[in-house]
């Protein structure tokens, strides 16, 4: 039997994406698809999304959807993209922000959305087997799913799971707004209540069928204080409908061999392509050209999870060795001026260019030779994935999903993908870098370390398969 999945989130490529979710959300329906699942993804058509991506949406129609008092319109537009099917929800009051987070009435924007999602079935004619919802933004869907729809006929068989990116926002709110916002009565309260407060991802881990994380590892972790956020009593209640499901990347999109964006191609068989990239860039950003000094790349959010202080701490006495060093990212002010100022007075050896640029973010991993990423949290990340298929052999800390996915080089096995530390320490990344370095000098073995990681399968293959026997299991 052919399964139907509809996917609610907040972001997905190519029409919207922030970050890691924007990635998942587009590439597992792709790969769950090529196993026979007929899924589709319903997102908020944002003002953000480009003129030439909305030239090939078609119009569906619109409907009216009640929100507490409010009765707003909701137009439906559909797209395909590499045989999956987008439902895109219009609404200018709500969507046209020129940003997809952070305004004033997030909440009141996606529990419109949510309520959207399950208002439309009707209208495409699409009611699914399982409604696979991602992040606080898409928690609501799970929760008007389970309290209020599930006694309406074609609805009462959906089942529903919520997958957990990061645990850090959980769409906190008043409580005073529980009624007039989202369209929860007074009795409804505990489903969202916690720690006195609406907490919109506490009311989704309530009402799902089942529960998915990122990565095995985020799975444990966030039965614990130290990273659920306070979530963690009700993780550990929980935990028997819970499982973490590592992610993958899409190896079409992130394909040196293929990508658009470089410079040069090149494979785990042609390296010179890598060492072009590399001159290319370092010519962009005025570098020096030196091709047998490393380049140390990061790619990130600057927010204290990604373990940013740790390189505050020792980017400075790192970049007196003979090495090179590239930041892309935005995020708080505080790290922004930070690596504004780093670049300024280490101009010889150090660039940071505080914005997002999905397109450059391509180059960098092209042209790195080793990449960092000491977070204090990783539900999964992608990054370090990204950066293996584009033979930028990953420096990160064992936690989350990093922890899943990288090993620590051993010297007398040969067994590895990576340089891996343990503790949450500047000088134990700053040694774990410099074993790197060293051994990113003996060209011989870097190449044949560089072809190995180059061909290690982070594909969606495994875990798509995994998350079909997930909704299999809950359909019987």
């Amino acid at each position: 039997m052919k399964r139907k999945v509809l996917f609610a989130a907040s972001e997905a490529l190519p029409y919207a994406s922030t970050g890691g979710l924007g990635d998942v959300a587009a590439s597992l329906p792709k790969a769950l698809s090529q196993n026979g699942t007929d899924v589709r993804i319903v997102l908020p058509l944002y003002d953000t999304i480009s003129q030439n991506l909305r030239a090939g949406l078609r119009f569906l129609g619109s409907i009216n959807v009640p929100l507490s008092w409010r009765n707003q319109y909701c137009g439906i537009f559909e797209g395909n993209i590499e045989g999956v099917t987008y439902y895109l929800i219009d609404n200018e009051y709500y969507f046209r922000r020129g940003t997809l987070y952070g305004c004033y009435d997030d909440g009141e924007r996606y529990a419109f959305f949510c309520k959207a999602v399950l208002e439309i079935l009707p209208f495409i004619d699409f009611f699914p087997d399982v409604l696979h919802a991602h992040d606080w933004q898409a928690a609501l869907s799970v929760v008007y799913l389970k309290l209020h729809y599930s006694g309406l006929a074609r609805y009462n068989h959906i089942k529903a799971v919520f997958t957990i990116h990061n645990i850090e926002y959980q769409g906190i709110f008043g409580l005073g707004i529980l009624s007039d916002v989202f369209e929860l009565a007074p009795w409804e309260r505990n489903i969202v209540e916690w720690h006195g407060d609406i907490n919109l991802m506490k009311g989704a881990i309530e009402c799902c069928d089942r529960l998915t994380t990122v990565s095995p590892r985020y799975a444990d972790e966030i039965k614990s204080p130290e990273f659920a956020h306070r979530l963690d009593p009700i993780l550990r209640d929980k935990q028997y409908k819970t499982q973490g499901i590592v992610n993958g990347i899409d190896t079409v999109y992130y394909n040196p061999a293929k990508d658009p964006d470089l410079a040069a191609k090149y494979s785990h068989k042609t390296l010179a392509g890598k060492a072009d990239n590399k001159r290319i860039l370092q010519q962009a950003l005025a570098l020096p050209e030196l091709a047998d000094v490393p380049l140390i790349a990061m790619i990130t959010r600057l927010t204290p999870h990604k373990g940013i202080d740790l390189v505050k701490r020792i980017i400075d006495e790192f970049l007196n060795d003979d090495i090179q060093f590239i930041l892309l990212g935005t995020g708080d002010a505080e790290y922004e001026a930070f690596f504004r100022d780093l670049e300024a007075r280490r101009h010889d050896k150090a660039r940071c260019i505080i914005q997002f640029d999905k397109k450059l973010s391509k180059r960098i991993y092209a042209a790195a030779d080793l990449f960092l990423m000491p977070s204090r949290a990783e539900p999964c990340g992608l990054s370090q994935m990204i950066a293996s298929a584009y033979g930028a052999v990953p420096v990160v800390r064992e936690v989350g999903g990093l922890y899943d996915s990288i090993k620590s080089y051993n010297e007398f096995t040969g067994e590895g993908n990576g340089f891996t530390f343990a503790n949450y320490n500047a000088h134990d990344m700053l040694y774990t870098l410099r074993r790197a370095v060293g051994y990113y000098h003996d060209q011989v073995f870097w190449r044949s370390f560089v072809q190995k990681i180059m061909t290690i399968d982070f594909s969606w293959k495994t875990s798509s398969v995994k998350y079909s026997q997930l909704y299999d299991k809950l359909c019987l």
